[in-house]
């Protein structure tokens, strides 16, 4: 990634209120995992200016889906559509006012200080680096927290004025996500009698196979009811990884890399904050059960603080269908398949096997 000096000056006077000359700066590059096809790069600046002040910026490259270093692993016939249909600039929507306007006390956005388009479909944003609280700190409290204030926001986002200013119709993102990702490109492979042989999945339990197979069945009932429920825009990927805690600010969140910007069924944004750290390997897939009893009375809490009306039952089946629609067929690390057997991928289709055993009894609960 290369940040230009100008841009870093603008977004310098922007931290500062006013004009300053940037004396020196360096970057640090920012490891992260390719999963998300928009995200390019990732850059955290520490600059000083002529007069003495410091600043920090961070820096996001969010591309065209063409530029995906994984895009090679969707069927051939898939590339060229995904591509062309994955709304990469939908991150942008987090400062619009249908997001940054709509949001519960306690949950913000990033200062956003600069856009740079810097061609060739790639755009550079400039925004606040968030001094953020490690990983481990989402304890049970925390997870309450950040569903309480989902809950507020699936209120705001769920009015009609909301959803009418919206140019999706209801599950349009999952639903996209579905007949791609999980029908043309999990799906196949689960049904691979060679990917169950492999040896990364003799641990398998023998019932999983036939347990994601009834689950794929009933994915057409999954949509339809989902579609029917109390809907909202969500955050669309509001993992703990994209919820982040300010060191300076422990009771907020701000949120980050949001997707999926249509209606979804009410507690759509509940399934990623309960699998998003077990699914990076930072949270035992033991206490995800602790977490998701607590998800749903918490979420509800923050709806009827803001005016929504959603059920219990309503936005337990949007979570739970949502959830398991989208990462229960996609829970396994297809890409590493070909790795060696190395005792850390041994280790990472362990913890899978196991996430997916638990989505797929999620999944046995929906009726």
């Amino acid at each position: 990634m290369d940040v230009s000096a100008v841009d870093l000056s603008e977004a310098a006077a922007a931290i500062f209120a006013e004009p300053v000359t940037i004396h020196q700066w360096r970057g640090e590059q920012i490891a992260y995992e390719s999963g998300s096809p928009a995200t390019g790069g990732l850059l955290r600046v520490h600059g000083t200016t002529t007069d003495g002040r410091t600043f920090r910026v961070f820096v996001k490259l969010v591309q065209h889906a063409r530029h995906w270093p994984r895009l090679h692993l969707l069927p051939a016939y898939l590339r060229d559509s995904f591509a062309a249909q994955f709304p990469w600039r939908q991150e942008l929507a987090a400062w619009d006012m249908g997001f940054a306007g709509r949001l519960p006390a306690g949950l913000r956005v990033p200062v956003l200080y600069r856009v740079a388009d810097v061609g060739d479909d790639r755009l550079m944003l400039y925004m606040e680096d968030i001094d953020a609280c490690a990983d481990s700190a989402w304890d049970l409290p925390r997870f309450e927290r950040a569903a309480t204030l989902l809950g507020g926001l699936a209120a705001l986002r769920g009015t009609a004025e909301a959803i009418a200013a919206n140019q999706y119709a209801p599950g349009w993102g999952l639903r996209g996500y579905i007949a791609g990702r999980v029908q043309q490109g999990a799906l196949p492979l689960l049904d691979d009698d060679g990917l169950w042989r492999h040896p990364l999945l003799a641990e398998a339990d023998p019932d999983l196979r036939n347990d994601l197979r009834r689950l794929a069945r009933a994915l057409p009932a999954i949509l339809d009811r989902l579609d029917a429920l109390p809907q909202a825009i969500p955050h669309g990927d509001a993992s703990p990884q994209n919820l982040l805690i300010p060191r300076d600010e422990p009771d907020a969140l701000v949120a980050i890399d949001i997707s999926f910007q249509g209606p979804h069924a009410v507690g759509f944004d509940l399934g990623q904050l309960l699998i998003g750290l077990a699914h990076a390997g930072l949270l035992d897939v033991g206490l995800l059960a602790d977490v998701h009893d607590a998800l749903v009375p918490a979420f509800l809490t923050g709806l009827r603080a803001y005016g929504g009306r959603a059920d219990a039952d309503e936005v337990t089946y949007g979570y739970v269908g949502s959830l398991v629609a989208r990462a229960a067929f996609t829970s396994l690390p297809f890409e590493l398949l070909g790795a060696p057997a190395t005792p850390e991928i041994e280790a990472v289709f362990r913890q899978r096997l196991a996430l997916t055993r638990f989505l797929a009894d999620l999944g046995a609960t929906l009726r």
